[in-house]
């Protein structure tokens, strides 16, 4: 086990044992009889809606300490709460999940507690309904810098579990990822306007940051309208060229696909979709490129093939076809990317890139999208390249270890021809 040892500063201890005594002074009133969703529900009409707002004020400062304490060790989350956290919090550095014992460890009475009083009335009430509440939080540092954060509770095992995942205060300027010039082109509202493009990755692969990114280059460059449509909204872009909409679900829409539905109305040049989860929202998606609008979006996929796989199949099998015909006319590039770990400890990005060529449309369109790869692989004139080709330019560039590039690749085979000569 991983754990992580932070300075403590002068005031850490008092505040430690005022803290610690208050939220034992709160878990006594929990009756032991109680059990599962009866007491966090009592932890929520009891406690949290009875302390007095100097209470909740104290406990939310807090918790916010542990937040900056997070962003001061470059963290890019911090999970809290849980049977599986064993009382402690963790961050993420780097990659690596890491115990944090400066914080003290809590019982999950106390960790409910304090999960509980950053929420509002409504939030938990959604919280108790769905047993899963994703929502943004925003910390003011003493130097008066404010910072989002995207978070998701949840339960482990009857205890409310929290993950905050840190959002960059910065945007990364978009030439700094490398990207062809015809790649460039087409995420431009200069050069086009229609057509849809897939950030795709897994969980913490860096796509929003890829999106927030496209979208800084266009409100920099070029004058439109951006609507984006996000669970929950994280970067808040201020509007520049172009007038930049955020809509967060659950709380300025119901859903993804009614996001997607009513932006039509609002007259976007660009719609970003924060995820195409579920049909409806793929079934948004493609109607509004096919409307004549950008459209970016994201899926949890680790190719360009899986991506095209992933969309056909969350339709009937009798809807199929229409879908790959459908798929095959708006679709324009699909960027799956991963942060890998470099040689310097830090991470990388690796990328595969597919642009839809007459080929890969036809391919779409005739299902026969085991061909895409080798014309992704023969594209790197049009700017494609395979996961594989990129993690060998990092090999050649000495960024990272040709081990870690096998343990990255899509296709293992492919990778250990490419890696021979090293």
């Amino acid at each position: 086990m991983k754990v992580l040892e932070i300075q403590k500063d002068a005031s850490w201890d008092l505040e430690f044992e005022t803290t610690r005594a208050l939220l034992k002074q709160l878990e006594d009133k929990i009756p032991g009889s109680l059990g599962s969703m009866d007491r966090i529900v009592f932890i929520h009409k009891e406690i949290i809606s009875q302390i007095s707002e100097s209470t909740r004020v104290h406990l939310r400062l807090f918790f916010e300490k542990m937040l900056k304490h997070m962003r001061q060790t470059g963290a890019s989350d911090i999970d809290l709460g849980g049977w599986g956290a064993n009382g402690y919090p963790w961050i993420r550095v780097q990659g690596s999940k890491k115990q944090v014992q400066l914080f003290g460890r809590y019982s999950n009475n106390a960790l409910d507690i304090l999960i509980q009083n950053i929420l509002s009335v409504n939030q938990r009430e959604l919280l108790f309904r769905e047993r899963s509440l994703d929502f943004s939080y925003v910390v003011k540092s003493e130097e008066g810098t404010i910072f989002r954060t995207r978070a998701t509770v949840y339960l482990d095992l009857d205890a409310l579990a929290l993950n905050m995942r840190s959002i960059n205060t910065e945007i990364m300027p978009f030439p700094s990822f490398g990207f062809h010039a015809n790649i460039v082109r087409m995420m431009s509202m200069e050069h086009t306007r229609e057509g849809l493009i897939l950030v795709t990755g897994i969980t913490g692969s860096g796509k929003s940051t890829t999106l927030d990114s496209i979208v800084d280059m266009n409100n920099q460059n070029f004058e439109g309208h951006v609507v984006i449509i996000a669970s929950p909204v994280e970067f808040v872009h201020r509007s520049n060229k172009c007038l930049i909409r955020h809509r967060e679900v659950g709380r300025d829409t119901r859903s993804f696909k009614q996001g997607t539905i009513e932006a039509l109305r609002q007259d976007p040049d660009v719609i970003i979709i924060g995820e195409m989860r579920d049909p409806a929202t793929i079934e948004a998606s493609l109607e509004a490129a096919d409307s004549g609008h950008k459209v970016l979006s994201t899926l949890h996929t680790s190719s360009a093939i899986e991506s095209i796989d992933r969309i056909i199949g969350e339709t009937p099998p009798s809807e199929q076809e229409r879908l790959r015909n459908r798929l095959a006319d708006v679709l324009r590039c699909v960027i799956s990317q991963k942060l890998v770990p470099s040689k310097d400890g830090k991470r990388v990005l690796a990328k595969e890139v597919m642009i839809v060529t007459s080929s890969v449309k036809a391919a779409i369109k005739n299902n026969n999208t085991g061909e895409i790869y080798q014309m992704i692989s023969e594209g790197q004139k049009y700017g494609m390249s395979t996961m594989e080709q990129d993690l060998k330019q990092l090999v050649m560039q000495r960024k990272i270890n040709p081990q870690t590039a096998m343990s990255f690749a899509n296709n293992k085979r492919m990778m250990q021809q490419l890696l021979q000569p090293y």
